[in-house]
């Protein structure tokens, strides 16, 4: 998967020197960013009910005045968002078993200052696809979750059973309905949840 062009870099420093030098290295490789002096900033517009919808990732100093980045980490895990929103932590020798424990946790990775430009690069990239892929993931679940709402009760039944592997015969004994029946809503499943088969319904309905 390619980074999207709307890819985001949300950068975390309390340091405006570390802040804009990364800032450049990220426009030097065509990365957009936006940076945030203090945890608690970022942290705001957690608070104001921030979700992300584009790919994006969070470079994350761990030693800041104030809220810690592992306090922000932590706000980010309990609001299920740290999957969409890799966090890449930004670390000092002295916080690498720090560092590790969050990646333990569910941080991306971390890297130790001062950091090789390119390696920490391939892993914001890294961390970008991610984030696409589970947004789109999200989106897909949330499209599929919409479709079967669209579905009347009738049309569940069917659909469990098709999926189940029976034949129309026996859908038709168990439901007491007829044949023609089954088949009608067989049809109006499968246009609704845009499949041709019941191989393929099944195969979107896994997981959900």
């Amino acid at each position: 998967m390619q980074i999207p062009k709307d890819a985001l870099v949300h950068i975390v420093d309390d340091d405006a020197g570390v802040r804009d030098a990364l800032s450049w290295l990220l426009r030097s490789r065509r990365l957009l960013s936006e940076g945030f002096d203090s945890a608690e900033a970022f942290d705001a517009r957690l608070q104001a009910g921030f979700v992300p919808t584009q790919a994006s990732c969070l470079l994350l100093d761990v030693r800041m005045p104030g809220m810690s980045g592992l306090e922000l980490f932590d706000q980010l895990v309990a609001r299920g968002l740290h999957q969409a929103l890799p966090v890449i932590f930004l670390t000092g020798h002295a916080d690498v078993p720090t560092a590790v424990d969050a990646v333990k946790r569910g941080a991306f990775d971390f890297c130790e200052k001062p950091f090789s430009d390119n390696a920490l690069v391939d892993r914001i990239e890294q961390a970008l696809v991610q984030s696409a892929r589970v947004l789109q993931a999200r989106q897909h679940e949330t499209l599929l979750r919409t479709r079967l709402t669209e579905l009347t009760e009738r049309e569940r039944d069917v659909m469990r059973l098709v999926v189940e592997g029976m034949p129309n015969k026996l859908i038709a004994d168990q439901l007491e309905i007829s044949v023609r029946t089954v088949e009608v809503h067989r049809a109006r499943v499968f246009d609704k949840m845009e499949v041709k088969s019941a191989v393929e319904l099944a195969n979107l309905l896994r997981g959900l």
